[in-house]
């Protein structure tokens, strides 16, 4: 039977503050040495009284804005009330009925998947099992880090449209600078609602948990809508309950039934003031938003006549593609921007191996990269000796033109210099030269690259495909 996935995200964002949402502890979720970011605010003992991260507030309706979501200017915090032994105070301050932000969009491959709500809570502590299961211990560091849990509309439909769509949520968080959204490090958590329906009629819906990859995104989703087809196709129910992804099985398995909103208890958090916006403090955040990748992706199309692939990696690596636009910028001409960015995703990116070129020891200037991109072009230097006055410009810093005339990189157009290497080359090669002449066209490019190989890449490969063809032609 053919059955339609319906499916709904619920993703979980650790913001990028100082300190934690209610109190002053550090926000340091790779902290190693286990509860030490801990006070008693975020450990809810008695007596404390939680203050208000602004900060995190604006970073959440700044998401909101950059969401096409609408910003409320009343909203307030709630108690969510449920026993984990890494919940602290026993409950965990959420939002409830007035989240920060409503009724926002992100198209994903010309699909529009609604977004249902943006709001802001508490993170809670983190378990660790021994190998054993004899007992857990919990480290509570990560109690109380400002979380943006974000909710989709059922509009997804596959497991790769929900696998872009996240992957696209966590570049547009790293362009506004809300939070770096590493999966590896939790600081992205994705939980997928999976329903299978016929006709009108929706299925039931089942959550994963434990989505810790974009990969694992992808396939626990996939297995999930395997799984329920075959459980109806034999003529069961579904379960409304929640599932954890196995990332080594690759399978889903049963963890508990679904809980409903009143089994949580909310109601507004009374230690806490409710939260007021007015238009001024709305419009201030959004002056804020930058450019954001779609926006990036058209204009490097029109502006700069990139093809999808350049493009894609320029947006996608935000530091590369600004340091591609001051290159652009020094460059000028057209040919130029284009053999920029071939040069700066191909050549750069292999020196590069983990480096940002915001690092402090990148050295290489916008206006040297223009400079090293105009000596192609005017064939002053091969594409051999390019590479290797890239590598001395990415080790020193240095000018090309410098590093060019101290290390004799100068490129060979004397005549009688590069006539001298083809004779060599014909001598070497007569098979090749008798074949070319008997019209084999592919022979000439060998030979081409012996001589380029004899002069050290020195040559000028137009003067050398000119006299190679008189020389043996003649």
């Amino acid at each position: 039977m053919n059955h339609v996935p319906v499916i709904g995200l619920e993703i979980h964002v650790e913001l990028k503050t100082n300190s934690k949402m209610f109190c002053s502890c550090l926000n340091d979720s790779d902290e190693k040495i286990p509860n030490l970011n801990i006070c008693p605010v975020c450990m809810g003992h008695p007596g404390t009284l939680p203050v208000i991260n602004e900060e995190a507030l604006n970073k959440v309706i700044k998401t909101g804005l950059a969401l096409q979501g609408t910003v409320a200017e009343n909203s307030k915090f709630d108690r969510k009330n449920y026993f984990y032994p890494d919940l602290p105070k026993g409950y965990q301050i959420s939002q409830y009925d007035m989240p920060l932000s409503q009724r926002g969009f992100l198209m994903v491959n010309g699909q529009k998947i609604r977004i249902t709500r943006v709001h802001m809570e508490e993170d809670t502590g983190k378990l660790l099992h021994s190998q054993d299961g004899d007992y857990s211990l919990v480290d509570f560091n990560r109690a109380g880090i400002p979380l943006m849990e974000l909710v989709t509309e059922p509009d997804i439909n596959s497991a790769k449209e929900a696998r872009a769509f996240a992957e696209e949520l966590r570049l547009i968080l790293r362009y506004l600078d809300v939070s770096e959204a590493n999966m590896e490090k939790g600081q992205m958590r994705v939980e997928a609602n999976i329903s299978l329906k016929k006709s009108q009629k929706l299925g039931t819906k089942v959550e994963i948990k434990n989505l810790n990859s974009f990969r694992s995104v992808e396939r626990g989703i996939d297995y999930e809508i395997k799984r329920q087809g075959e459980v109806i196709d034999a003529g069961e129910f579904i379960i409304q309950e929640t599932r954890g992804w196995h990332d080594t099985k690759e399978i889903t398995l049963s963890q508990r039934e679904k809980e409903s909103a009143h089994d949580y208890r909310y109601f507004p958090e009374p230690d806490l003031p409710p939260l007021k916006f007015t238009q001024k403090d709305i419009q201030a955040i959004k002056a804020e938003i930058p450019e954001l990748p779609q926006q990036r992706r058209d204009r490097f199309k029109k502006e700069f006549q990139l093809d999808e692939n350049n493009t894609e990696i320029l947006v996608q690596n935000q530091a590369l593609g600004e340091y591609f636009e001051k290159v652009a910028s020094e460059a000028g001409d057209p040919k130029l921007v284009k053999l920029s960015a071939n040069y700066l995703i191909t050549d750069l990116q292999g020196l590069l191996k983990g480096m940002s070129v915001v690092d402090k020891d990148f050295r290489i200037t916008p206006e040297n990269f223009a400079e090293f991109i105009t000596l192609i072009s005017q064939e002053k230097i091969s594409s051999k000796i390019a590479k290797e006055v890239l590598r001395e410009m990415f080790l020193t810093g240095g000018d090309p033109s410098n590093i060019i005339e101290n290390k004799g990189l100068s490129q060979i157009t004397d005549v009688d210099e590069i006539g001298k290497a083809i004779k060599l080359v014909i001598d070497k090669n007569p098979q090749a030269a008798e074949d070319f002449k008997k019209g084999k066209e592919n022979t000439l490019q060998f030979l081409i690259g012996q001589v380029m190989a004899q002069t050290k890449g020195k040559a000028n490969p137009g003067v050398v495909s000119q006299l190679l063809k008189k020389a043996i032609l003649s």
